[in-house]
């Protein structure tokens, strides 16, 4: 079984699921995801869950990790502080996708802020997950069923490879297309070291005290078409469309795939660094 190196190139935490992340140095690993991952989300006011697919302007929101909390910004805006473990709010039902999930919403002058911020006309919420509730994963065929996390779309990692980037910007500069940069893709974790789109074939990278155990192909939404910088959508799809031409999901050739979705076994408590070396081993 073939074995080589991989390096942690960049690492990615995005503290209210779709607004901007943060890039760091290192990071602690836990088995939901990276600590603070995608620890709050805004909803509507009847729970529904709000990404950029249907308000791009997320994207615009600028979040920065303090002690005790997380700090929400946009230019001309302001700011306002969200503090970590506010769990006095108002219970409220909502969903990721198909899982179902048991939120406290976070209050009225975060609610006030955010439906400013976003410039929308009808209101909106931030939640955080009820500490007491353990969010059953609907791919839980693929992750496990002890897997939990918080607001990820799907699983608790999200590992991207910088080869399979420089691959998809090869093929949009030979199409005189604009290429995209990594934060379209939003990931936990960046490597370097594989060929293009190899990670699909990797069963592990391990580190002396952790490892990321890959477990399916993650499918790409209308997300990556958004400049993360401007909130403008790509009119004509892209690099949505060029991606699915070069790297589709294994069982649909008309959905593109970009990084494997991953869970950590082992490591919960531990560190993990950019420039870090892993083992990988293929399936």
């Amino acid at each position: 079984m073939p074995v080589k190196q991989v390096e942690i190139t960049h690492l990615f935490v995005y503290p209210v699921k779709s607004m901007k992340g943060i890039a760091l140095d290192q990071a602690n690993l836990t088995s939901t995801g990276l600590s603070h991952d995608r620890q709050f989300m805004v909803v509507r006011s009847n729970g529904r869950f709000v990404t950029q697919r249907e308000m791009s302007k997320l994207a615009l929101i600028e979040t920065g990790l303090v002690d005790d909390g997380v700090r929400l910004s946009r230019p001309g805006m302001g700011s306002i502080m969200v503090p970590f473990n506010n769990v006095d709010g108002q219970p409220v039902s909502s969903k990721v996708w198909k899982d179902e999930c048991e939120t406290l919403d976070q209050g009225e002058e975060i609610s006030r802020w955010l439906t400013q911020a976003l410039e929308t006309e009808a209101p909106l919420r931030l939640v955080t997950m009820n500490p007491q509730f353990r969010r059953s994963l609907h791919q839980s065929i693929h992750l496990g069923n002890e897997t939990t996390t918080f607001f990820a779309d799907a699983a608790p990692y999200l590992v991207t490879s910088q080869s399979s980037l420089d691959a998809l910007n090869t093929e949009l500069e030979n199409n005189q297309l604009d290429t995209v940069p990594m934060n379209r893709f939003r990931p936990n974790v960046v490597v370097s070291g594989l060929e293009a789109f190899a990670e699909h074939r990797v069963k592990r990278i391990a580190a002396d005290n952790y490892a990321f155990e890959f477990r399916y192909p993650c499918e790409r939404c209308v997300i990556p078409t958004i400049n993360q910088e401007t909130a403008e959508k790509n009119p004509h799809m892209q690099p949505y469309k060029t991606l699915a031409g070069i790297n589709h999901m294994p069982e649909n050739p008309r959905a593109a795939a970009f990084g494997e979705n991953a869970i950590l076994n082992p490591g919960d408590g531990e560190t993990i660094s950019v420039g870090d070396s892993l083992a990988v081993e293929f399936q």
